[in-house]
């Protein structure tokens, strides 16, 4: 098989992930808030959705960096009426700018109606949502603090499941990262 030929796949392959997932995105974005309480548990958006291509790529090789560097990062959350309060920080300052940049431009997306797909049962939620919660953070000397909350007592459950999720990330990390494999790849790398 030729380099031609092998491009033509690889580019065929990833087109057609990204129509499915795009497809499953779209089907989860139309769900109503009504159907919650949702399952506690990982899976169901896809880790690509609109995202890995295009403006995500860059959204996308922060989280994927974060998801290498699990294991520096600590985090905690407190319950507050209406929703959760968060710190996740880390005592390696690369990776405290990646954890500010991920809030940062996650919250910027929210902003712009801008969805972001990964394995989250909550993210298609959220975003479909944004206008329904509030959303501040705060810098601190290693991180980040982020207060969500909203007045709606289903929502109000779904920020604090994303919150469980988001914490379940940072103390399993992703398996595909354990081995050490995308820490060392050249893409996900910090400076």
């Amino acid at each position: 098989m030729n380099r031609k030929m092998l491009t033509f796949l690889v580019v065929g392959f990833l087109a057609l992930v990204v129509a499915v997932t795009t497809g499953v995105m779209r089907f989860q974005a139309n769900a109503q808030l009504a159907q919650f309480p949702m399952e506690k548990c990982m899976g169901g958006s896809g880790m690509m959705g609109d995202g890995m291509m295009g403006n995500n790529s860059q959204d996308m090789q922060i989280v994927h960096q974060l998801f290498a560097y699990h294991d520096q990062i600590r985090r905690s959350v407190d319950e507050i009426p209406g929703g959760i309060q968060t710190v996740t920080e880390s005592d390696n300052p690369e990776v405290a700018a990646l954890i500010q940049q991920h809030v940062a431009s996650m919250h910027q997306r929210l902003e712009d109606g801008r969805w972001f797909a990964m394995m989250s049962r909550t993210l298609p939620v959220l975003f479909q949502n944004a206008d329904r919660y509030q959303r501040r953070s705060q810098i601190t000397n290693n991180g980040i603090s982020v207060t969500k909350t909203s007045d709606n007592t289903e929502l109000a459950q779904v920020l604090r499941e994303h919150a469980e999720e988001v914490t379940q990330f940072v103390q399993d990390g992703m398996p595909c990262m354990d081995d050490g494999m995308m820490r060392n790849h050249p893409l996900f790398k910090t400076n």
